[in-house]
């Protein structure tokens, strides 16, 4: 076996192959930016070199240096994980060259597969049903309009080179065509150096559903069952599963057949992944083939019982698979949530900043997380914004979204913006419960975004009373350091006045009776009964003071609530939704009613920077009268194109930014009159 592998990636995936090298007893290298000179995967190998600045096109991507670094180490073969090299057949035979082992295909299969233009040809030569479109290179805006009109509406703009939903936009008109020609061939051009388009016909109410493929050189090749990744936001996967709750053993039989067939027609060796659009009648068309490691490929090696990163290193070595295709089982229900640092309540926008409270959930049997991260850390503005890739495991998948969603509650995140609130929504929602899901399904049950009405509507007594002991525990141990034991000398109230500020402006008050048998402190256990209202809640924990998370029982059902003390009140977060607390003792609420509340000032008048980013273009000048929905300026994050358009009629006053100035978020771009 190898003793020494180099992993060309960084992140959640870097950490991901080292902790499979370190069971085999491989010995690990790690390549790093300047922006990742501390980052968690550099710390876990074995060894770290660096290969360049920040931006990945001068690090991750520079194929010399990290052949250099191959030979410097003495590493006999790289990882690439997925993404920046992964799929780049330049890469595969730059090692070749240097006789370092590519742990992934060879690179004719890389180059057939990465294109998508030639794999759709290959795979209808190779007997794989595909979407009908027109399979040329579009020359300009004008043709792409007539190839349109020929394939009908909707159709889909795709880029030839193009991945994670970059360089692909929906048109269902003309001048959809027009706008996301542009704006996708200017994406594919950033992201992959390579501008081709092509068009084909949008499957209405589509599935997207993916077979897993490994191959050996020993003419072994076989499927490993298939991933639902239908939830998808811009076509980026956000909630993905496995087994799909839609297919049937026929059709799991057929997609799987049929992955293999292309797979052997282009001699692929190692992992990967054959993705299909399914429609409402479980008709299957290929939609591309992923030559390497896919992000979610945690839910397969859930319910397989396979780690398929030791697959894919054995095979490189030359090993024969270990099983047949009559042994690959289905054993439980697995789901994968990608925990993102960006802004569910602005749009899903990016957020950077540093990680100032890391605390992921506890892995279990049921729960795993595949992260790249940690406390003290910083989600930068180079790379993409994943914090991690949090999975679980059931026995069916009502017991896997379950145990989802208490994961969900336990991912304590401080320091950025982060998307757990938009997953427990959509796990939430009947129709995911229902399994009843297509690629339309974010645009259709968030035709205006997300928002807090989106979260499960709740009786937020019990949150109430989690505040008010809270509150408790903490005035108990106050008063135990001033020496005035309850009891003797000053007493904890009884009673307090739990107000909830709602993020609208709205104060809702709730008066809470504690019972006098609660007990609280530094090292013991929390137990108590509160009454609001008229209902009684009661709360049994270990929660000591300080702990981010109270892990309880709430009138017997098991409960995690995150709590954050605040210089005034707290912050409680569960189930996605979050509420912020004051706690006071009557005369307290008295006066706090009293206190008047500023008003925020108006920024209507101001085009902000929605995002930390580029500023790509300005569509406007000083004095230019501008339309609503008329575009006004370009701004690039995470090597996404985001076109900002005005939202009423106006003029520009001033222009505060010029293109190619890098912008804050919220920062002001220009200012109408």
């Amino acid at each position: 076996m190898f003793k020494k592998i180099l992993i060309a990636n960084r992140g959640e995936i870097a950490c991901r192959v080292i902790k499979t090298c370190r069971k085999m007893g491989i010995k690990t290298v790690a390549v790093y930016s300047d922006a990742d000179r501390n980052a968690m995967h550099v710390e876990m190998a074995d060894e770290a070199v660096h290969i360049g600045e920040s931006p990945s096109a001068k690090s991750y991507l520079q194929i010399e240096r990290i052949v250099k670094a191959c030979k410097q180490t003495g590493a006999e073969a790289v990882h690439p994980g997925y993404g920046f090299l992964s799929e780049n057949k330049a890469f595969q035979e730059a090692l070749a060259k240097a006789k370092i082992i590519f742990i992934g295909p060879d690179a004719h299969a890389i180059e057939a597969m990465g294109d998508k233009i030639t794999s759709k040809k290959l795979a209808a030569k190779a007997g794989v049903s595909t979407v009908p479109g027109y399979m040329g290179i579009i020359a300009d805006v004008s043709e792409a309009k007539k190839i349109a009109k020929q394939v009908g509406y909707p159709v889909m703009l795709k880029a030839s080179a193009g991945g994670g939903g970059k360089g692909m936009r929906i048109a269902r008109s003309e001048s959809e065509v027009e706008e996301g020609f542009l704006r996708s061939q200017s994406e594919a051009k950033s992201s992959f150096g390579d501008d081709r388009m092509f068009i084909e016909k949008y499957i209405e109410e589509p599935r997207h559903i993916e077979i897993q493929v490994i191959a050996d050189r020993h003419d072994n090749t076989l499927y490993l069952n298939e991933r639902e990744c239908s939830i998808q936001r811009r076509h980026q996967k956000v909630i993905e599963e496995a087994p799909s709750p839609f297919l049937d053993a026929k059709t799991r039989k057929a997609m799987g057949e049929q992955a293999v067939q292309l797979a052997k027609a282009v001699k692929y060796v190692s992992a990967g992944t054959v993705e299909f659009i399914v429609d409402t009648k479980r008709n299957f068309y290929f939609l591309e083939m992923n030559t390497r490691l896919q992000v979610e490929h945690p839910v397969t090696e859930l319910i397989t019982g396979l780690d398929l990163v030791e697959l894919m290193i054995r095979v490189a070595y030359g090993e024969k698979l270990p099983f047949k295709q009559k042994d690959v089982k289905i054993n439980g229900w697995a789901l994968e949530s990608r925990v993102y640092a960006e802004d569910p309540y602005r749009n899903f926008l990016p957020s950077t900043g540093r990680l100032v409270r890391y605390v992921p959930p506890a892995e279990s049997k049921n729960v795993r997380v595949d992260t790249g991260v940690q406390e003290g850390g910083e989600i930068s503005v180079f790379y993409d914004p994943m914090i991690a890739k949090l999975c679980s495991w059931g026995k069916d998948r009502k017991e896997a979204t379950a145990h989802m969603r208490a994961a969900l509650d336990s991912y304590y995140i401080r320091g950025v913006s982060h998307n757990i609130p938009f997953l427990a929504s959509v796990l939430g929602k009947k129709r995911f419960e229902d399994g009843n899901l297509s690629t339309n399904f974010i645009a259709e049950e968030y035709p205006e975004g997300f928002s807090d009405k989106d979260l499960p509507a709740k009786d937020p007594t019990t949150l109430v009373a989690v505040a008010a002991v809270v509150h408790n525990a903490y005035q108990q141990r106050a008063a135990g350091i001033s020496g005035q034991i309850p009891g003797h000398g000053r007493k904890v109230p009884p009673e307090w006045i739990v107000v909830a500020y709602g993020a609208d402006g709205k104060e809702e008050e709730f008066s809470v009776t504690m019972s006098p048998e609660m007990i609280g402190g530094e090292g013991g256990a929390v137990t108590a009964t509160a009454r609001v209202g008229k209902k009684t809640v009661t709360i049994e924990s270990n929660w000591t003071l300080g702990a981010a998370l109270l892990v309880a029982k709430v009138n017997g059902k098991a409960m995690t609530v995150q709590v954050e003390k605040r210089p005034v009140g707290y912050r409680l977060a569960h189930a996605g939704a979050q509420m912020d607390v004051g706690v006071y003792t009557a005369r307290q609420a008295e006066l706090a009613r009293l206190m008047p509340h500023k008003p925020a000032p108006d920024m209507s008048k101001y085009l902000l920077s929605p995002m930390p980013g580029l500023l790509v273009s300005l569509a406007v000048k000083e004095g230019q009268a501008v339309k609503s929905g008329e575009t006004l300026a370009v701004v690039e994050a995470m090597k996404m194109e985001n076109v900002l358009k005005a939202e009423r009629d106006g003029t520009v006053k001033k222009i505060r930014q010029n293109a190619g100035d890098s912008l804050a978020v919220d920062q002001m771009i220009l200012e109408f009159a």
